[in-house]
């Protein structure tokens, strides 16, 4: 009987750890990003903590700078896709989160004007431009890499740069775990949205 009782508490043991993993393995990452969090301000100006801001809600999330004329917008783009085509049942579910990595530049009232040009609703969306510190701390967390390439200066003497940069939107879960990277220019978008069902079972 004994033999019976430790058999069964070991088959049990591995159909939970069977159980509790499964979800876990569908995706390659699994880092928590909560471990610090980062000050910044929001598209109103207002003073936020990230990745507290997204607490219990699965997030994308980009990196972007308003200036780029290719990769971000399309890269934003293709968050507004996603969030056009999510199910009712998640619409409330999932957030999304843009945060500059040229602040000098992206005040938050830039960062305000380009949402509103895209059609991106502030109750779904949350944009972010903060002092260089926390903004570099979020980039070494998400290892984004971003260069500034060539310069110029315009009609008004103000300096003028691009910036070489990783293509990339993160799936971070309700626990505040990334666990999955995306080319965010040419994201396919089946595949995230897939990604997000999978999430919220």
């Amino acid at each position: 009987m004994k033999n019976k009782i430790k058999i069964f508490f070991a088959l049990f043991a591995v159909f939970s750890v069977g159980l509790l993993t499964g979800c876990y393995e569908h995706f390659p990452l699994d880092q928590d990003i909560t471990r610090t969090q980062n000050t910044f301000l929001n598209q109103d100006s207002v003073k936020v903590e990230f990745p507290k801001i997204i607490k219990d809600k699965i997030t994308l999330m980009a990196m972007v700078y308003t200036h780029c004329p290719d990769i971000c917008p399309m890269t934003t783009h293709n968050m507004y896709l996603l969030q056009q085509r999510l199910p009712d049942e998640l619409k409330d579910k999932v957030r999304f989160v843009v945060i500059s990595f040229d602040p000098d530049r992206d005040t938050p009232d830039v960062l305000k004007r380009f949402a509103e040009i895209r059609d991106l609703t502030f109750d779904k969306w949350t944009l972010l431009s903060g002092d260089k510190q926390n903004t570099k701390e979020v980039m070494l967390k998400f290892d984004i890499k971003a260069i500034p390439a060539d310069s110029s200066y315009d009609e008004n003497g103000e300096l003028s740069y691009s910036v070489i940069h990783t293509d990339r939107i993160s799936l971070i879960d309700q626990n505040g775990r990334l666990r999955s990277n995306y080319k965010g220019s040419t994201a396919n978008i089946e595949t995230i949205l897939e990604d997000i069902n999978y999430m919220a079972k």
